[in-house]
């Protein structure tokens, strides 16, 4: 089974032991349909199963039958554009992807809506991001567990390398840590070569080269950020999304908001930040493409109040790519932007004394 329900007592974001497929799970336990957003997800859920029928699995194993037109490519439905990138470097012109977010979203907020549930039932294999980043659509993909093959990514990285966010959840945010997102193309090509055997060397072969990619970026990142003098080394964002990039190459991240954006920053929030920035004389901060701006506003000002200039050092991809034209069209084409904004950001302002 590709997406399992965990079992009662286990750790958040915990692995499956399943020595031969790929499984999800939902990090944080089973919702409570009568929680918030739950209406939401559960009658979308309801259109989902109405139209798939009411019985169990088909004869030939439901999940794992083609639902392409004969003679047509693999449908893979991909929650985020992260993901869409990462399926479409391992699968090339193979598969049809199709993604659920668009770029600028945040999948945090996402709400599924009538129509995600027809492209659900439309696809061989849905591909999500995992570890709770996509909230009540990850509790709409385990009631469709016994229909849809499903891959949560980054629920199959080694547990030991998952940081946890408040609550005792998982931090979400792996793919800014190049070297930790290389483990994924692996995985995305079994996952593939299940539904499509023929073009299983095809998919090792290219989860191989990209892998690699991914791990020269890792290595040019490093070297980029280590040209900030240490005492300017902190990241202050809109939301604390980039705490896997920080551990990686050596960033203190700080964010106003926490992991989800779900959760709102209050006033006690921007002081502190504000006091971090004016007693460390931090000369910038920055904004993201998928969060808004006004908290980030909100921190400029209290820090001017208080005498010290604080700017805009730039807008950072985040919880999502930008359109495929963009310089963050990619994933590797938007960890170097981020890691350009931020090194010419930081290493230009004026060192503490």
């Amino acid at each position: 089974m590709f997406f399992e329900k965990p079992k009662n007592g286990a750790r958040s974001g915990a692995r499956s032991g399943h020595s031969n497929g790929f499984s999800g799970g939902f990090p944080g336990g089973w919702p409570a349909a009568t929680s918030r957003s739950g209406v939401l997800w559960l009658t979308v859920a309801a259109a989902v199963l109405a139209a798939a029928g009411c019985g169990g699995p088909t004869a030939d194993g439901g999940k794992l039958a083609r639902k392409a037109a004969v003679g047509g490519r693999p449908r893979i439905l991909v929650t985020t554009t992260v993901v869409a990138d990462l399926v479409r470097q391992v699968a090339g012109d193979r598969v049809e992807v199709d993604c659920l977010m668009p770029p600028g979203i945040d999948p945090h907020s996402y709400k599924a809506t009538p129509r995600d549930a027809e492209r659900l039932l439309e696809a061989d294999l849905v591909v999500a991001s995992g570890l709770h980043l996509e909230g009540r659509l990850a509790a709409l993909l385990a009631r469709l567990a016994d229909r849809v093959a499903v891959l949560s990514v980054a629920d199959r990285l080694p547990a030991n390398r998952i940081l946890e966010a408040a609550g005792g959840i998982p931090d979400p945010h792996v793919w800014f840590d190049a070297g930790l997102w290389s483990l994924l193309p692996a995985e995305v090509a079994r996952a593939l070569a299940a539904i499509d055997p023929a073009g299983a060397e095809t998919y090792a072969a290219r989860a191989e080269t990209y892998a690699a990619r991914l791990r020269e970026a890792d290595a040019e990142a490093r070297e980029r950020l280590a040209t900030i003098p240490p005492d300017r080394r902190v990241l202050v964002t809109a939301h604390d999304a980039f705490r896997y990039f920080g551990r990686a190459y050596g960033i203190e991240v700080v964010g106003v908001q926490g992991t989800s954006t779900a959760s709102e920053a209050g006033l006690g929030d921007i002081n502190r930040l504000v006091e971090l920035v004016v007693s460390r004389r931090i000369p910038a901060v920055f904004v993201e493409t998928s969060v808004a701006d006004r908290n980030v506003a909100a921190l400029i000002e209290g820090a001017r109040a208080r005498g010290h200039q604080v700017s805009i050092g730039g807008r950072l991809y985040s919880d999502s790519l930008g359109p495929t034209e963009s310089d963050g069209g990619t994933l590797e084409a938007a960890l170097a932007a981020n890691v350009e904004t931020i090194v010419t950001a930081l290493a230009a302002g004026e060192a503490a004394p």
